[in-house]
């Protein structure tokens, strides 16, 4: 038998292999299996499809992530990601009393930081800071290098008027991410507002603030209590604009 025929013979014995347990009624071959690259498991769409949702959030659509979160449920049935992604996300709609109960239902398991978080955020919003106070202090006792539960926490006691306990957490989580806005913003809130007029134009200088975020700092610190931001004067607060790199 030539080279070219004993060659053409061997791949179909290879191909008749590939399609046994196949009807042979057909004289269309399946697509070969990849070897390289093999199917994802159901549990990596179910994290890729949570990840989506959470971006979802991120980019602020809520409604629309409350819409997935059915979906996701419907094709992957519950979990407690889920459940606590659907509560940030009913919180955020102003749904508060159905994301308190999801919440409470989490406080006790593997999200339990955020969901103590989240509590503490609705009672920042109800006006409540005792409440919020106890639900914040949890989250950071669970998640103590969580930045953003130090901030949220050192800003409630801003609120509150206890500056001088709002201050460590809001330092720390300014040291431990020293790149990061919102915490350095909530660092200038705290020195204006406790009359650190040097430390508050030093951050307003080197941590590169967007102008609306400069501007709501200042805004806060009227709000909040005697500001020390009245004796920044416009153009000492103009220079730390520039200094930020951005433009009015």
């Amino acid at each position: 038998m030539p080279i070219r025929a004993l060659q053409f013979t061997l791949l179909l014995a290879v191909a008749a292999l590939g399609t046994a347990c196949h009807s042979t009624r057909t004289a269309y071959r399946p697509e070969p299996v990849s070897l390289a690259t093999p199917a994802k498991p159901a549990q990596d769409d179910k994290r890729l499809y949570l990840a989506l949702i959470a971006q979802m959030q991120q980019q602020g659509a809520y409604y629309a992530s409350l819409a997935h979160v059915d979906a996701y449920r419907q094709r992957h049935g519950d979990s407690p990601a889920l459940r606590l992604l659907q509560a940030d996300a009913l919180r955020a709609t102003g749904q508060l009393p159905a994301a308190r109960s999801l919440y409470v239902a989490l406080a006790n398991g593997p999200q339990a930081a955020a969901a103590w978080h989240g509590l503490g955020l609705i009672a920042v919003h109800e006006g409540d800071p005792a409440q919020a106070e106890q639900c914040l202090a949890r989250a950071v006792t669970l998640e103590p290098l969580n930045t953003d539960y130090l901030g949220d926490l050192g800003f409630a006691r801003l609120r509150a008027g206890q500056r001088e306990q709002a201050r460590e957490p809001l330092a720390r989580a300014a040291e431990l991410a020293p790149d990061k806005i919102q915490a350095n913003a909530n660092m200038a809130l705290w020195a204006l507002l406790s009359n650190e007029t040097a430390l508050a134009e030093r951050i307003l200088h080197s941590a590169g603030f967007p102008e609306a975020t400069r501007q709501e700092v200042l805004r806060l610190a009227v709000e909040l209590g005697p500001p020390a931001a009245a004796s920044l004067s416009p153009e000492r607060l103009a220079d730390a604009h520039l200094a930020s790199g951005s433009t009015p």
